[in-house]
């Protein structure tokens, strides 16, 4: 979900970057959502948007933060054990947590344990 509209040229870089296989040649399982009324949209406010019939294990965000950096760090927010639990990961590994949160082959926690001492997932 888009939230920062100040530079199209890092969201086609986001969109890039997610529609691109990894380097082990997975891909998220991403809808993008580029819409202005979600504009300056915070994790916290995103979880009251979501319907309780939602079934994604989690939400996406291209933020301000998101924006402003070449890596392209993405805010995912756990939606079902921690709901509102925050981590940001590189838009090339996204792949990574949403596979294995939807498959259940891993836990939110495993990922949030596994950010760099800036608090970005770049994979393992």
């Amino acid at each position: 979900m888009r939230t920062d509209f100040s530079a199209d040229g890092a969201w086609d870089a986001v969109r890039e970057a997610l529609f691109s296989p990894g380097k082990k040649g997975f891909l998220a399982n991403v809808a993008l959502v580029d819409d202005r009324q979600y504009e300056g949209l915070t994790p916290h406010r995103v979880i009251d948007l979501i319907p309780a019939e939602y079934q994604h294990p989690l939400v996406v965000l291209a933020d301000s933060v998101t924006v402003a950096s070449t890596e392209r760090p993405l805010v995912v927010v756990d939606l079902r054990v921690e709901r509102g639990r925050c981590v940001r990961v590189v838009a090339a590994e996204l792949w990574s947590i949403e596979n294995n949160l939807s498959g259940a082959n891993m836990d939110f926690d495993e990922f949030a344990d596994a950010v760099g001492d800036d608090g970005v997932f770049r994979g393992f």
